[in-house]
């Protein structure tokens, strides 16, 4: 009997995509409003958030569809913060429940960071510049800065579709 071998290495090709960090203390949705305005775009939050371990993380998500430019911007929250209660286990008279506070991160290689903007499409470097030069014009912004996506060892993360 004839074995078949299939080899599948040209038909998943990998997505291209810029991948931008931004630090900043700003809440979501003042800092889409302060790129939108920066950058010309019209980034608006999602219906549904991006939802990990079934609802343990959630992560805030913006998008904006460039149908000219046929690219997909994308702002996502890195940071998850969730709080939940336990009950101490002291052998006392009063039973007490503590607060725990968990942070769980959306790219854990970069803990400090607190949003990626996530543009859809391979641009070159001279529009990338432009872009980051943009962003870096927002006061509340601290630094941002590009991402090789080819290094990241969570890049799963960033597929929201």
């Amino acid at each position: 009997m004839a074995v078949h071998k299939l080899i599948l290495d040209n038909v998943f090709e990998e997505e291209l995509y810029t991948l931008v960090a931004i630090h900043c203390a700003l809440e979501d949705y003042r800092l889409a409003y302060l790129l939108n305005k920066y950058l010309g775009i019209s980034l608006i939050r999602k219906s549904q958030d991006l939802d990990y371990q079934n609802g343990k993380s959630i992560y805030s998500i913006f998008e904006w569809e460039d149908n000219k430019q046929q690219t997909i911007w994308s702002l996502v929250s890195n940071i998850c913060k969730t709080e939940e209660f336990r009950q101490k286990s002291n052998e006392s008279l009063f039973d007490s429940e503590e607060k725990i506070t968990r942070t769980a991160y959306l790219i854990p290689e970069y803990k400090t960071v607190n949003y990626f903007l996530k543009i859809d499409t391979e641009i070159n470097f001279s529009k990338e510049k432009y872009i980051l030069n943009n962003v870096l014009k927002v006061p509340q912004i601290a630094t941002a800065y590009s991402i090789d996506v080819n290094q990241l060892k969570s890049k799963d993360n960033l597929i929201f579709n």
